[in-house]
């Protein structure tokens, strides 16, 4: 993708289109087109607004292109070793916020979007198609404040575009932080306008564009983020009102549009277009036939086992989250009265959502078109004492013992791994009911005819959960407050898993430390009985004999132990649930201040 800047360091994007597609459709040479011919002619434009698209969607996991990245690893969905689990961060770790110049960093890219906004505002296009394409550009500024809110507390907001040249310009550039709240009104304000200006639904080469329920369900997000304990320790009220009034607006104009639960949990990865009627907010990939949407994605060549021609293998769940999954009546695994639950044979009548997002030893797991495919992960003697092992898997084995299924297409081929169409779906409708459910749980709603308890059973209802004698499918009834919350926490960590919302749900609601602190990350290693063979004798009969039973092959095989991954425990710093400013944005500008919680003045409660 090119980009062209003029004197005014106004990017046009060539060659984009809708969300971000290939095809080349501007020829002349644009090196010297100035912002009135630019914004007064309305396919330019429109480019600009699709660049903003480009340059500032999410990629899988919900990663905007910082230093955090999605934060699986660094909660519980994933093992990764890194200073925020060994509480070890300094002020250094996270820098989003005025460590350099460039057009990809946060500010970079709010630069871009003001000189967007300011030369649509200026142009000679009509009122209504301006409105349209400035909301568009709202909506990514607001998206990218709240990135870095949420990292920070308050930060400088700038509006329009700051002078460029000068030693005045370059004095008046240097912004103090605005208070959180002040941020957090103009993220408000900004989505607003989105909500007013933008359709409820695009369609055709338009599909993938913000709607009026996109910035409504992001609103939602943000005010529930601003309502919890993280920036919200004596828990407002008021708070908790706007985030619920928010959310249940983006219900009624999601409702209103189509949008609803997708019947299949697993299948709604692989439907595109205004058919998939969960996906509020996506980034489109293309395959290496169609020129439609962004590069093709990564994930699914990074997640697949590698012995099977990827370079996959990277994205691998532990059992802390594996065993977390509920059992097929919804009650928690030892919960249940219907159903045991043990270790040996951790996958038997769990949650259906469980099968459909990880994939285990011995599991069919339809790959590459094969739908008889099964997976086996196991390892084996390879001398008569036991004391030498290899897995059966033919290279880099899987070191939690586990694999991620979740929108891993199942009918690529292996020439087509690395041209994945597959979209990222960065808010989904059962997203927007768990954060409808959450608020209402917070201000009251907490009865049966109540979103608390509807959005749940309406969400588990989908998933395949049985409903059980009294409909609540698994919840329990006359829930209180605490019990509640609780619940749906449980359902988010379910529901959303490795989708990027798990460590922003811990952090927000501040139980990084009462969740991770004190405990070692687990997987497993399933050991093939020694039977003195110094061979995997299993191989020439496991796939009929799972096909059978996968309850007797473990039984008469098997061994399921359980290891320890990190080498430490873990330890989230509580300063952590606001980063702090690194020394080269202080240094850069002298009117920033440092979060009182690592040594400065800034309060970002305020």
């Amino acid at each position: 993708m090119k980009k062209i800047l003029n004197l005014s360091l106004m990017v046009v994007a060539i060659g984009v289109l809708a969300t971000g597609c290939k095809k080349a459709l501007l020829k002349e040479d644009l090196q010297y087109t100035t912002p009135s011919e630019v914004f007064n002619d309305s396919t330019l434009a429109i480019r600009n607004i699709n660049y903003l698209y480009t340059a500032n969607q999410p990629s899988w996991f919900g990663s905007t292109g910082g230093a955090i990245g999605s934060g699986g690893g660094m909660c519980d969905e994933f093992y990764s070793d890194n200073a925020f689990v060994k509480g070890t961060l300094t002020i250094e770790n996270v820098g989003d916020i005025g460590t350099s110049v460039s057009t990809s960093n946060n500010y970079g890219k709010i630069r871009t979007i003001n000189a967007t906004i300011a030369g649509l505002n200026a142009s000679t296009l009509p009122q209504s198609t301006k409105n349209r394409y400035i909301a568009q550009a709202l909506f990514w500024r607001a998206f990218r404040y709240f990135d870095l809110v949420r990292l920070y507390g308050g930060v400088p907001m700038v509006t329009t575009p700051l002078p460029a040249i000068g030693s005045a310009a370059k004095t008046g550039d240097l912004l103090p932080r605005n208070t959180t709240t002040e941020c957090f009104k103009q993220i408000q304000s900004d989505l607003d306008s989105c909500i007013k200006f933008l359709p409820s639904i695009w369609t055709g080469n338009d599909y993938g564009r913000i709607t009026s329920g996109a910035a409504a369900a992001f609103l939602g997000r943000v005010l529930l983020t601003y309502a919890s304990p993280q920036f919200n320790p004596s828990n407002d009220q008021t708070r908790w009102q706007a985030a619920y009034a928010a959310n249940s607006k983006a219900v009624q104009i999601l409702s209103g549009a189509g949008y609803m639960l997708y019947p299949s949990y697993d299948g709604l990865w692989f439907v595109k277009g205004t058919s998939n009627t969960e996906a509020v907010m996506v980034t489109e990939y293309n395959d290496k036939t169609d020129d439609q949407g962004s590069d093709p994605n990564t994930y699914d060549n990074a997640t697949r086992p590698s012995y099977l021609g990827t370079k996959g293998g990277s994205n691998q769940p532990t059992w802390d989250i594996v065993k977390s999954y509920p059992m097929l009546d919804g009650l928690a695994p030892g919960s249940s009265t219907k159903y045991n639950y043990s270790d040996q044979t951790f996958f038997d009548n769990r949650d259906p959502r469980f099968n459909m997002t990880i994939a285990y030893n011995g599991c069919n797991w339809p790959l590459l078109g094969n739908t008889s495919y099964r997976l086996w992960t196991y390892f084996y003697s390879t001398n008569t004492a036991g004391t030498k092992n290899k897995s059966t898997e033919p290279s880099s084995p899987s070191g939690t013992g586990f694999y991620l299924r979740k929108a891993i297409d199942p009918n690529v081929s292996l020439d087509n791994t690395q041209n994945i169409a597959t979209d990222w779906i960065e808010i989904r409708y059962a997203e927007v009911l768990l954060n409808q459910a959450e608020c209402a749980a917070e201000i009251g709603n907490l009865g049966t005819a109540q979103e608390a308890y509807t959005n749940l059973i309406a969400i588990r209802k989908r998933a395949g959960i049985e409903a059980g004698s009294d409909g609540l499918y698994g919840l329990q009834a006359g829930m209180n407050h605490d019990q509640m919350i609780t619940a749906i926490m449980n359902e988010r960590k379910i529901e959303l898993a490795f989708e990027g919302k798990r460590y922003w749900d811990l952090r927000r609601r501040k139980l990084l430390e009462s969740t991770l602190n004190g405990i070692k990350r687990t997987g497993v290693t399933i050991a093939l009985n020694n039977t003195g063979t110094s061979s995997d004798y299993l191989t020439a009969t496991r796939d009929a004999d799972a096909n059978t039973s996968l309850d007797s092959v473990y039984a008469k095989n098997f061994t399921v132990n359980i290891k320890t991954m990190d080498s430490y425990n873990l330890a989230i710093q509580s300063g952590d649930y606001f980063f702090g400013i690194p020394t080269a944005a202080l240094q850069n500008n002298a009117n920033l201040q440092q979060n009182n919680t690592w040594g400065g003045p800034f309060d970002p409660l305020k």
